[in-house]
């Protein structure tokens, strides 16, 4: 009788792999087996896990899926080779041990279907007991040996080719040595260098590749940035890339490997064998490998940048639930203006025109001036797009000469902005507006609440990563959709106002569910309890058990459902509040009552120290936003366009972007400027996420203004010197040197940029 097959059990591996307790892994394993979320597991079951992080955990599910995908290969492997009745004791005991699929593909490849190779037509003409005796250099005389193999019939009709055939044989023997092959990966990995050089038809041509023209660097140290623009060069026919290694590391190891002996008349044969094996089977096939790993050695590196820049982005410090007016700058069309109220809802919408001479302008100062006194907004966002400055300084002039010192002017970021206006979401929103008003919806709110807002925008298109669709996209999506459900939960969602998109993101729902919440509070009213979303269509209870924790209901019945204590530990607080005698609601927030509490007495069950712990803090400040507070950037006021900007000027900007070879700033132009990572500091910088994050205010020093390729080099460190002078940068367009190859002549402005720079009003502005 067949005895079943045991279930693998990937806990001790990933316990030894992630240097991690046993039993807080297989908690966590379990958890995820039943459905669990990461965020629900890293903050609602510690004591399971042993209070393992959400990077953590993450960890765990990624390794896990890698190893449960191994085992699975490995028993259809298995299961292969044994059809084939080759599977010997000695090679089933190697696929067991394998502990990586590429150590498992080269133990497989000698077994694999394959297209015919020389190896096997050499075999086909019965030449493989000559390259037995070829491999085991068996005394005698070469040629006697393959004379008894030359037969026309077979088409081998000379020695020479019959010695030829056995070469082939022993070099695909050779090649697919599973030993041999690992070696000469770890070789390339360890000495290989990426070579590159211009394709035939763009030599002698300038291209954005050019620094990559003539260029060599050792895979071990080429950064994933450099990597990938190398091969954004060759997919766009620019540049062709190899991997170059000298045969004397590697070949030396072939012949080892087929242990040729100087005294044994075929050792020049086999000698031959294993330097064909290495030039036409090894090298190709291994430097594809490496190749391979490389790029995802670089996806990964880049998708890392992405993540972090978008995590420091969605957690940016939000302005807060205040009435604000959005401004999306445009010239001929206008600027599309929303009115939006406290909860971000739709109050009423305008344009202004502002180049149309002096009667437009004040007629729009007076129009916005109206605006802020029948609404009371406590801020204008202006989009950050072409014009965007002088659109901001309009507003802080009409602010100002208005006396409405109340109401503050900030510059919002429009990345993504467009594909939000065109997007289903925002048609399902506002499917009455133009996609210019919801563009300025968009804006607003992005200053209300950053998070709420980019939700509704793929990551991709908010313009924060490196390379984004050069990298494996998979890999892309998985990890920007994980960082968005971290920081969305780790915020927490107001149940009666997030829109779909944002509840689609809270731990244990999705967008069929999300959009069920939104149906069942348009058609009954807003939720007096968590407890009433058990009564959504399709929302069970482990849906409600993941999600319950993540979601606030601010004045709701129950006072705990504005904090992030879950519904399951409820009975704990109450317990608390009847040993104080104080109704629940007096306790919450109350820190001298919550000091006089002895925790031990809660530890029971389940319920452990670290839970109560969590209790206990989440008391003392319900709800309470993990954000930052809010702090809009300061630009200068004499510095509104590149024209602007002269060496060794001092100024305050914004990071935008942070990437494996620096840092980009907004100084408020228009043009972000990039500092290197060798200017990010005073001291030497490995990578530039340790100094700075997207959202940091930095103070930094012009270096260089090219205007022709529209670069500004920016400098944060204190000893920085300009590499431009002060005259090279403000010469006339038609004077200024060229600053690199490729530069392109200064464009004209168009008519209504022309009508715009030169209105009196906003003659006034700049002064």
């Amino acid at each position: 009788m067949t005895q079943p097959k045991p279930t693998f059990d990937p806990v001790p591996l990933l316990a030894k792999e992630l240097s991690l307790p046993r039993a807080g892994v297989a908690a966590v394993v379990a958890l995820l087996a039943e459905g669990s979320t990461v965020p629900f597991i890293a903050r609602y079951r510690k004591e399971a896990t042993g209070e393992l992080d959400e990077v953590q955990i993450r960890a765990i599910e990624e390794r896990r899926a890698y190893l449960i995908e191994l085992e699975d290969r490995r028993a259809t492997v298995l299961a292969e080779i044994e059809k084939q009745g080759k599977l010997t004791d000695a090679l089933a005991a190697k696929l067991r041990a394998a502990t990586t699929k590429a150590e498992l593909e080269d133990l497989y490849l000698p077994f694999k279907p394959k297209r015919r190779t020389r190896a096997m037509v050499a075999r086909e003409r019965g030449l493989e007991p000559l390259a037995e005796l070829m491999w085991a250099q068996a005394d005698g005389a070469p040629d006697a040996d393959a004379a008894r193999f030359v037969d026309a019939a077979k088409e081998v009709p000379d020695v020479k080719a019959a010695i030829a055939g056995a070469r082939d044989i022993c070099a695909e023997r050779l090649a697919e040595d599973a030993g041999l092959r690992k070696a000469v990966r770890e070789t390339y990995q360890a000495e290989a260098a990426v070579s590159v050089s211009k394709e035939k038809e763009h030599e002698g041509k300038t291209t954005k590749f050019d620094s990559y023209a003539s260029f060599e660097e050792p895979i071990a140290k080429i950064p994933s940035h450099r990597y990938l623009a190398i091969r954004r060069g060759e997919a766009e026919g620019v540049l062709r890339s190899s991997l170059t290694l000298d045969p004397e590391a590697v070949v030396p190891k072939v012949v080892a490997t087929a242990k040729v002996r100087p005294a044994s008349p075929w050792a020049g044969e086999l000698q031959k064998a294993a330097e064909d094996a290495w030039r036409r089977l090894l090298a190709p096939t291994v430097e594809s490998d490496v190749r391979i790993d490389l790029k995802l050695a670089a996806d990964r590196g880049a998708v890392e940048v992405f993540a972090d820049n978008l995590r420091e982005l969605l957690l940016a410090a939000p302005f807060g639930a205040k009435p604000v007016i959005g401004v999306d700058p445009g010239q001929r069309t206008g600027c599309k203006v929303a009115v939006l109220d406290a909860t971000g809802r739709l109050l009423e919408h305008t344009v202004f025109y502002l180049v149309q001479g002096d009667r437009g302008v004040e007629q729009a100062a007076a129009a916005l001036a109206q605006l802020c006194r029948r609404h009371g907004p406590a801020a204008v966002a202006v989009g950050n797009g072409t014009h965007g400055r002088e659109t901001e300084a309009f507003v802080r002039d009409v602010l100002r000469r208005e006396k409405l010192d109340g109401v503050v002017c900030v510059a919002v970021s429009e990345a993504g902005a467009s594909i939000y206006s065109a997007s289903e979401i925002a048609r399902e929103e506002f499917p009455d507006l133009d996609l210019t008003v919801r563009g300025a919806i968009s804006i607003a709110r992005r200053l209300q609440d950053p998070l709420a807002e980019l939700v509704k925008i793929d990551p991709k298109s908010i313009g924060v990563g490196q390379y984004q669709h050069d990298v494996h996209q998979p890999l892309l999506g998985k990890k920007l959709d994980e960082v968005v459900e971290s920081c969305v939960n780790k915020v927490g969602v107001e149940l009666n106002t997030a829109s779909a998109p944002l509840l689609s993101r809270v731990a244990g729902l999705g967008p069929t569910l999300a959009k069920r919440i939104v149906k069942h509070r348009d058609e009954k009213g807003a939720f007096k309890t968590r407890r009433e979303l058990l009564g959504v269509t399709g929302l069970g209870p482990k849906a409600f058990e993941q999600a319950a924790g993540f979601l606030r209901i601010r004045g709701g019945e129950h006072p705990l459902d504005a904090s992030a204590v879950h519904p399951e530990r409820y009975g704990v607080v109450e317990q608390m509040a009847a040993d104080l005698g104080v109704p629940v609601a007096s306790l919450i927030g109350n820190a001298a009552a919550i000091a006089r509490l002895d925790r031990r007495r809660y530890v029971t069950g389940d319920v452990g120290e670290l839970t109560v712990r969590d209790i206990l803090a989440e008391l003392e400040k319900p709800g309470r936003d993990p954000r930052a507070v809010f702090s809009p950037p300061e630009f200068r006021d004499d510095v509104r366009t590149m024209e602007d900007l002269v060496p060794g000027m001092e100024l305050e900007g914004v990071v935008t972007n942070v990437t494996a070879f620096g840092a980009f700033v907004d100084v408020g132009v228009h043009q972000d400027g990039l500092v290197h990572v060798s200017q990010l500091a005073d001291r030497f910088v490995k990578e530039p996420s340790d100094v700075v994050k997207v959202g940091d205010k930095l103070k930094v020093r012009v270096l260089e203004v090219d205007h022709a390729r529209k670069r500004i080099a920016l400098s944060a460190r204190k000893d920085a010197r300009p590499t431009q002078t002060r005259a090279e940068a403000t010469a006339p367009r038609d004077q200024r040197r060229p600053l690199g190859k490729g530069a392109r002549g200064p464009e004209a402005p168009r008519a209504d940029q022309k009508a715009f720079t030169n209105n009196p009003f906003a003659s006034l502005l700049r002064r």
